[in-house]
């Protein structure tokens, strides 16, 4: 069965309504030029209310070990989710802090799986979302998907970029046996950082099926 991830999650009722249909990851955005980032909302006592089985994320973009980590120990976060151009040595030190990492790599079709290799002893997923021009994150669009037949890496990974309602039948075309999950975002909000529950419900329900 597909890991489930929810990100840019934010308000306190929108994270328990969330929490109830029991997400794998739930991901908090610490990256200020994001649509999506916490600011001083993010509440540090729903967050630690939150089940053991639901691995607190926060998502980073080349920002400082020594604030990850604080920010990690702060909100009391499970995995940190490395968005921007963190290198090979970066992703060693935070694996020596004890942090579990998921490290996402921006794809096209001319995108090179190899890349990912050197990362592998240091990281406990990839994500591999849509490369877009200007910004983070693929701003709700999907790449080719047939090209993640070319990953021929040892870790899981999960999906982002554009994954919605309408494509989720297109996931079971996809046959690498580590595809771990997929990574929803945009196309269930009803506002930045503001969830759609009975979409989210419905999303659920064909996953899990």
């Amino acid at each position: 069965m597909l890991k489930i991830k929810v990100c840019g999650m934010r308000e306190s009722q929108n994270i328990l309504a969330l929490a109830e249909l029991q997400p794998d990851f739930m991901g908090f955005i610490f990256y200020e030029k994001s649509a999506r980032f916490t600011g001083d909302i993010l509440d540090k006592k729903t967050l630690r209310s939150l089940p053991q089985n639901i691995k607190k994320t926060g998502v980073f973009v080349n920002e400082k070990l020594e604030k990850i980590v604080g920010i990690c120990k702060e909100y009391d976060l499970d995995f940190i989710q490395l968005h921007g151009n963190e290198t090979i040595e970066f992703c060693r030190k935070l694996k020596n802090e004890g942090l579990k990492i998921i490290k996402v790599f921006s794809v096209d079709n001319s995108f090179d799986f190899a890349e990912t290799t050197p990362f592998e002893t240091f990281i406990d997923y990839f994500l591999f979302d849509t490369k877009a021009d200007g910004g983070y994150g693929g701003h709700g669009k999907t790449f080719d998907w047939q090209i993640l037949d070319n990953y021929a890496g040892e870790k899981p990974f999960l999906l982002a970029g554009g994954i919605s309602l309408e494509n989720l039948e297109d996931l079971k075309n996809i046959r690498n046996k580590n595809f771990a999950g997929i990574d929803v975002n945009s196309k269930f909000e009803i506002s930045p950082a503001n969830k759609n529950m009975e979409a989210l419900i419905e999303l659920f329900e064909k996953i899990r099926i």
